[in-house]
């Protein structure tokens, strides 16, 4: 992947999720049954830093989210290569794209129109074919006909369509498209860091205001977490994703709060003895700051991945902001 970073300046995973639905309630949602959703997120990750580039927060949970991705599209630096699901191959965002000179990387769906033009390539390699075509994608009702490259990966167990903006293959070639899209679930990591390691599934305030504190602080809380961890990484000689969030983040916030502890500690004891001369210990060899490696690394799953419980209710959810009287109690 050196190549795309030397071709883009910036290679960034665009995607949304909705947060989960509130625990406490208030008063005036005691007779709503359905889930009550606090908002929803929209997420730019840098691909190369492991780092969210920007968050952003809508208490309306019932918002689209094409339409967000469109005003988002403004604060990204020119010339950054987006890659996205396939909720995002619309003839419309793709038009966005353009105009604000971004590149684009999308799955195909089948809804969208896609009209052969010339194949540029074929080949067969690793017991499947890539297929390369230039096409028009679009009928052209929404937004002008858009001029793209599709890459098509068959083989026995998977099938891939993607569409990007980037027509020339020297400098982006099919194999790299296919490889950054293969990353784009590093997002999808993020977002249960937020709400599983970090505990965004649990809003202590009842109000979009406070729900959009808690989301904020909660990335900011990641984005050091993710420097520390790439830094222990460095230090023994492994990559950041071997060591495991659950693990690292709250022994590191334990940790923090121990030494920050063990400095007031310190500094009252130099006030309560002026004049003396204290020699401040080393912290990092007290025992709460020691911990054996292995502990922290990430244990391969044993047998077969768990599927979420299925709740029928989960499609009957509601938005805090659609709720009767959310605007006179200040919920919108």
């Amino acid at each position: 992947m050196s190549g795309v970073r030397e071709r883009f300046p910036e290679v960034w995973v665009l995607d949304g999720s909705r947060l989960d639905q509130v625990a406490h309630r208030l008063k005036l949602t005691w007779d709503v049954r359905s889930p009550l959703l606090p908002g929803c997120l929209l997420v730019l990750y840098d691909l190369f830093r492991g780092l969210p580039r920007q968050i952003a927060f809508c208490a309306d949970a019932a918002r689209s989210e094409l339409r967000r991705a469109q005003e988002l599209l403004e604060q990204i630096p020119p010339g950054t290569l987006l890659v996205a699901d396939r909720l995002y191959a619309s003839v419309t965002f793709i038009a966005a794209l353009s105009q604000h000179q971004l590149w684009g990387v999308c799955r195909l769906t089948r809804q969208v129109k896609v009209q052969p033009v010339k194949l540029l390539r074929r080949v067969h390699r690793g017991g499947g074919t890539l297929t390369e075509r230039l096409v028009v994608v679009g009928s052209g009702q929404t937004a002008p006909p858009q001029r793209m490259r599709h890459i098509r990966w068959r083989a026995r167990r998977e099938a891939l369509d993607l569409l990007t903006t980037v027509l020339e293959p020297t400098r982006l070639r099919a194999e790299e498209a296919l490889a950054c899209y293969r990353l784009r679930w590093q997002v999808e990591r993020l977002f249960f860091d937020l709400k599983e390691v970090l505990d965004l599934h649990h809003f202590y305030l009842a109000s979009p205001r406070g729900v959009a504190q808690q989301v904020y602080a909660a990335g900011l809380v990641y984005a050091a977490m993710r420097a520390a961890q790439a830094r222990i990484a460095e230090t023994h000689g492994l990559t950041p994703e071997q060591l495991s969030p659950a693990k690292l983040f709250p022994r590191v916030a334990r940790v923090s709060i121990a030494i920050v502890d063990a400095e007031l500690s310190f500094a009252a004891t130099q006030r309560a003895n002026p004049g003396v001369v204290l020699t401040k210990p080393d912290w990092a060899e007290l025992p709460p700051t020691q911990v054996a490696l292995a502990t922290l690394l990430i244990e391969r799953r044993r047998g077969k991945r768990r599927k979420r419980r299925y709740c029928a209710s989960r499609r009957r959810w509601k938005s805090f902001t659609h709720l009767p009287g959310a605007r006179q109690f200040g919920l919108s």
